[in-house]
């Protein structure tokens, strides 16, 4: 079961002013750490943050929703306070759906919604399988020879912050500042980041489109999905990645999910999180059409 602990106050830059506790819950390789915004018996509402974020992601966003829901914002494992996975375990798509599933146990919900940012919706490219699985498991050998030989890098706060927003030129100053609230940890002689970085390492896991497009055709929620004008969908260069991302948007609207596009870059979620809140407050409100299945997991999904 899980524990919540630690209540402090989050102030956002809009001045708004919310309760959170910090979510800890036991795993066999040591925990998983979040946040929880809302009352116990609010809305349901599990929010999962992209590679090499955290759940801070999701601090301008969800003061700016419904103050019934709640939300609970997980780190994933190797990201933010999450324990990084054991050596030589590697950081997969698979993985990560079973961390969930652990989490969604610990908190009972036999029903909820979604708020998701990359990570989770990201798929790989069809033909170099073999290739990206070697890759693959010749970088964890890599990794892992070179890490007995050097020491963590510790950084001053303002060059880890430089070092952020230099990987994530769509990230504001004042969102890398939120992120790294959960993204470094203080040692002598300064800060280094918490996340495992093994997760720079090329996922093993690939998916195909026509597994993608069996996947999808599976979903039973509806599905509500915002693109934002210059995302993550503009790094796509190679013609069979822009058929792979439009074949999938052409099969959540053919099954009637909503396809939005708004103005703002890969992480509008978090830098201008106005742009998006009603969106997904309007989505989450709508009557979901009634379902008696016992698959019927998640009410939507974004």
């Amino acid at each position: 079961m899980q524990t919540l602990k630690g209540v402090r106050h989050l102030m956002t830059s809009a001045t708004m002013k919310q309760a959170v506790t910090e979510f800890n819950m036991p795993v066999p390789w040591g925990e998983i750490r979040g946040k929880v915004w809302g009352p116990d018996h609010g809305r349901p509402i599990l929010c999962l943050h992209g590679w090499a974020d955290n759940c801070g992601t999701f601090n301008t966003l969800i003061p700016l929703l419904p103050k019934e829901w709640k939300c609970v914002a997980v780190d994933m494992a190797g990201h933010g306070l999450s324990s990084h996975r054991p050596p030589g375990v590697f950081y997969s798509f698979p993985a990560y759906v079973a961390d969930i599933r652990r989490v969604i146990g610990a908190l009972q919900w036999k029903r909820f919604s979604i708020i998701g940012h990359s990570m989770g919706g990201n798929v790989a490219g069809m033909k170099e399988l073999h290739t990206v699985i070697r890759q693959g498991f010749e970088g964890m050998l890599e990794f892992e020879k070179k890490k007995d030989e050097k020491k963590e890098k510790v950084y001053t706060y303002e060059n880890a912050l430089m070092r952020l927003l230099a990987a994530n030129p769509t990230l504001s100053e004042q969102s890398a500042h939120i992120l790294l609230e959960r993204g470094l940890a203080q040692v002598e002689g300064g800060v280094v980041f918490t996340r495992d970085f093994r997760i720079n390492l090329k996922n093993v896991v690939r998916v195909s489109l026509e597994q993608s497009l069996e996947l999808q055709s599976r979903i039973q929620a509806r599905v509500l999905v915002v693109l934002a004008e210059e995302g993550f969908e503009k790094m796509f260069s190679e013609p069979q990645q822009k058929t792979f991302t439009s074949t999938l948007l052409l099969g959540y609207k053919d099954q009637s999910g909503m396809v939005v596009n708004v103005p703002g870059d890969h992480h509008v979620h978090l830098n201008t999180p106005e742009t998006v809140a009603q969106l997904v407050t309007d989505f989450l409100q709508k009557e979901a059409p009634s379902h008696s299945t016992a698959e019927d997991t998640q009410a939507a999904k974004l």
